[in-house]
């Protein structure tokens, strides 16, 4: 992270967003998350250095590491299996300060460390890639993951003709289309997908907010807590079958029971699965 890189627009973006998460999700965010960014001391007024937010994990025994955009789920997942927080450092542009289909440190930072100082939130994180790290992958997934991450660096550049971004966005469809049938690596992708990025928790006429995607967007928190937007109780096996949306907001939401739910979701599907269930690291 070159922290100097950012601009005074940077930071800007950076206080909107921190400022619409505590004027909003004070009312629709699950409680840890106030509570996490009370424990965390993230600044609220400018983008966090990395050496700052590893000290501030250190105390709940993670730590975090700077990377640049889209990893590959394999790597992202031995990552969170051994307690670290991967951090992307871009920052949105100022035209998707609402929505960004690119991983950023508002994301990172702003979504998942304050919530990952809840046990059981940290606790699945952890379990997720150690059994995740396990799972076997295709070269359609590699395929896919190629197609999403140029579309994300595209996006995010200023300079990227409409034309460029069109064909980027069909190549992903297809490619989407074209999966097959989704490999381990695929399915374990979903449930984190529609849990830790995009779940939602509680009650089904008023659920809360608990996913990083949602926690960092206020263009689509709006959209997921809106009337006519379906939502679905949260079972395994339909949520390992549907698949995400990249670059627009999700057509529905699964929603979890409470903290507690979430623990129990990794490790039954690997059963359910019979894939590989590792002995814990810790």
């Amino acid at each position: 992270q070159d922290w100097r890189h950012y601009t005074p627009i940077d930071h800007a973006v950076w206080r909107y967003v921190m400022r619409q998460a505590i004027r909003i999700l004070k009312v629709n965010a699950h409680r840890v998350y106030f509570q996490g960014l009370l424990n965390t001391g993230i600044n609220t007024e400018a983008i966090p250095r990395i050496e700052d937010m590893n000290d501030i994990l250190g105390k709940i025994g993670w730590g975090c590491v700077a990377v640049d955009g889209f990893i590959p789920p394999a790597a992202f997942m031995e990552y969170q299996a051994y307690k670290i927080l991967v951090i992307a450092c871009d920052m949105r542009q100022i035209n998707h300060i609402e929505y960004t289909p690119a991983p950023d440190i508002v994301h990172e930072a702003a979504g998942h460390a304050p919530i990952i100082v809840d046990g059981p939130y940290a606790a699945y994180l952890q379990r997720f890639g150690e059994i995740g790290a396990k799972a076997m992958s295709s070269r359609k997934d590699f395929e896919l993951y190629e197609a999403i991450r140029r579309l994300s660096i595209l996006k995010e550049a200023p300079d990227t003709l409409p034309a460029e971004i069109n064909a980027a966005e069909n190549l992903v469809v297809e490619r989407q289309e074209n999966l097959g049938r989704p490999s381990e690596m695929a399915r374990l992708s979903r449930l984190h997908w529609w849990t830790v990025e995009y779940g939602l928790i509680g009650d089904m006429g008023q659920p809360k907010i608990y996913g990083a995607g949602l926690l960092s967007s206020p263009g689509e928190l709006h959209h997921a807590l809106h009337d006519d937007v379906p939502r679905y109780p949260f079972d395994i096996r339909q949520v390992a079958e549907t698949p995400s949306a990249v670059y627009s907001y999700h057509n529905g939401y699964f929603i979890l029971d409470d903290p507690s739910h979430i623990r129990r979701i990794v490790e039954d599907y690997a059963r359910l699965e019979g894939l590989p269930i590792p002995t814990p690291l810790h």
